[in-house]
């Protein structure tokens, strides 16, 4: 786990086991690249969503079982086929990330979570299909999480969004600690910043801990990933209060030396 660029996601590390690590790739890749139509590069919005609705188009060729000639969606029907994944979670994804291109503020946190609900949710239902633990306590406590690693990132990145013309911190949120638009372009963290960067910090970790149980429920290797992913999320939340959520001078990252106390953490929940 790298909480980094669509960092928050299980991806098929050394903590999970071998067999299930090609799903989870596969699984990662299509979230990657999706995710990089709406983000990356210079294209303007139109072919952003284009390139979308291509893999929407494969999304409906696999499901009425029809050719492709895309080596990921090859390998996305061999997965989704072996372990019976269902497919509203990838539409999901691609939803969230067409949202990504159109959608630039958040008016409350409502809104924010509708996102995360498409954005981070699906991956966390995804990877319990493939562990064959899916049930509604289980399904409850991943969206806390993968919810919670969704708003890490952002608020991790709030200088990096916006350069992308996009703010997901709650518009009513910085209303009501007194934060503008015009101090997160003067990289200005004066005044109500560092109250409305806590109050979104201790709302997450709230939120990523309500899920904690399901790491200890899940056995084996598997929940030792969730465990060492959530640490990372956490982690990253430490080093944002470290610097009174100065995100644009210090970007917190997970560094060489982290990792260390991340897998004991991990070990010892």
């Amino acid at each position: 786990m790298s909480v980094d660029h669509y960092e928050n996601f299980p991806v098929a590390s050394v903590l999970l086991p071998e067999s299930l690590r090609h799903p989870v790739s596969v699984i990662y890749r299509f979230a990657r690249t999706a995710d990089d139509f709406a983000d990356e590069g210079e294209l303007p919005p139109l072919e952003r969503l284009a390139s979308l609705e291509s893999y929407r188009a494969e999304l409906r060729r696999l499901e009425a079982g029809q050719p492709t000639a895309s080596p990921l969606f090859k390998e996305l029907r061999e997965v989704v086929a072996a372990y019976r994944l269902p497919l509203d979670p990838f539409h999901n994804l691609l939803d969230a990330f067409s949202q990504d291109v159109t959608k630039r503020r958040y008016a409350n946190f409502c809104e924010l979570m509708d996102y995360c609900q498409r954005s981070a949710n699906p991956v966390g239902r995804l990877m319990l299909h493939l562990y064959g633990r899916l049930d509604a306590t289980n399904l409850e406590s991943s969206d806390a999480i993968c919810s919670a690693l969704q708003l890490t990132n952002f608020w991790q990145d709030v200088d990096s969004d916006f350069r992308r013309n996009r703010i997901y911190l709650p518009q009513d949120d910085m209303a009501r600690f007194g934060v503008t638009e015009a101090q997160i372009a003067a990289h200005d963290v004066s005044g109500g910043w560092w109250n409305l960067m806590r109050f979104q910090i201790d709302r997450t970790r709230w939120m990523m801990l309500r899920g904690a149980p399901l790491a200890k429920r899940l056995p084996g290797r598997i929940g030792l990933e969730l465990r060492a992913v959530m640490q990372g999320g956490l982690m990253i939340l430490e080093k944002l209060e470290r610097t009174s959520g100065d995100v644009f001078r210090k970007r917190p990252v997970l560094k060489t030396f982290d990792w260390p106390r991340l897998v004991a953490r991990a070990i010892a929940m």
